[in-house]
């Protein structure tokens, strides 16, 4: 069989009586169907990425400067605000110069690394949030053993293994998209997100379905079962918990931690395990910038404002900035 495609480049190559189209860069649609929400967009994007940047900088740099913050639960919650940065920074600032401008284009490289750093954040947030909740399950379930199961390097080598389980199934992802030919080079969507990229595939790929839902469901409604069998057990406990006071610190941590897992996962299960012909590709880039600015900016919000320790911390941080200016 024969494939014809049309090429940007002028270029072509000859691979076994194919000819196949060399796409050397990609037009993102985004949302150029409504110019004049384009602004407002703008406007949003930006406010939203700066307070991601300021708030997860700011809760990195206490739970580092910050000798009592040196425990587990803040070392995994440095490696969230630092997913969350380089999440936001691998998506937001293309999306922020294509909203200004008129030819809203990203090289075929730019888009490679933009869908890696953005399936490998993301893969490594799922992950995390699922050891963050064994985390705080060991810490109230079995508190008198916490320091020793839960020491240092427990916690390092669980970190790694969040970051080598998203880095490594995000190449996977990437590679054989990559691989797959396009008949097309406009990407209806405002960044490479690989479900649009795959949407312009010449052929329909068994393989990579298999690979795309084979990941989706070890990264997301296995670590979220996790996640609520351990909360189970942590209710269970903190009703137990004769002190009020008590109550409310378990209740207050767990809270923070449970509201991001709400807000991620109910994004992200709504992206990647829905029927392709369930929702309009509008509403999918909606979510998406829902998923992508919102819930990065909320996170260190949410942990600041409900955690007493980081907000004193975060008092004192400030005060010892004040003697020093």
């Amino acid at each position: 069989m024969k494939i014809n495609i049309r090429i940007t480049t002028g270029a072509k190559k000859e691979m076994q009586g194919e000819n196949l189209t060399i796409w050397s860069f990609f037009f993102l649609e985004g949302f150029s169907r409504y110019p004049k929400l384009e602004i407002v967009l703008f406007a949003f994007s930006l406010v939203m990425y700066l307070i991601t940047l300021l708030g997860n900088s700011t809760l990195i740099l206490v739970t580092v400067l910050e000798s009592r913050l040196q425990t587990p639960m803040y070392l995994f919650l440095g490696n969230l605000s630092f997913m969350d940065i380089c999440y936001t920074s691998a998506s937001i600032p293309t999306l922020l110069v294509n909203l200004l401008s008129s030819q809203k284009t990203i090289v075929f490289s730019g888009c490679a690394v933009q869908m890696y750093l953005s399936l490998a954040m993301g893969s490594t947030e799922c992950v995390l949030l699922a050891v963050m909740a064994y985390d705080r399950y060991v810490a109230i379930c079995n508190s008198l053993r916490y320091p020793i199961i839960m020491n240092r390097q427990v916690c390092v080598q669980m970190a790694a293994v969040s970051w080598v389980t998203g880095c490594l199934t995000a190449l996977l992802e990437t590679t054989c998209a990559l691989q797959i030919p396009l008949c097309g080079n406009l990407i209806d969507h405002f960044t490479c997100e690989i479900l649009a990229v795959l949407k312009l595939a010449c052929a329909h790929s068994l393989l990579m379905d298999v690979i795309m839902l084979v990941v989706s469901v070890l990264l997301l409604p296995i670590p979220m079962l996790l996640i609520c069998i351990s909360y189970v057990f942590i209710l269970s406990t903190i009703l137990r918990i004769s002190s009020a006071e008590g109550r409310n610190k378990a209740f207050s941590t767990c809270g923070a931690h449970l509201t991001v897992v709400i807000l991620y996962y109910g994004a992200a299960l709504s992206m990647y395990l829905k029927p392709s012909s369930s929702s309009s590709q509008e509403v999918d880039k909606i979510i998406s910038l829902l998923y992508g600015v919102l819930t990065p900016m909320l996170n260190p919000i949410i942990y600041s404002l409900r955690n007493k320790e980081v907000k004193d911390a975060m008092k004192k941080l400030l005060y010892r900035t004040h003697e020093n200016l």
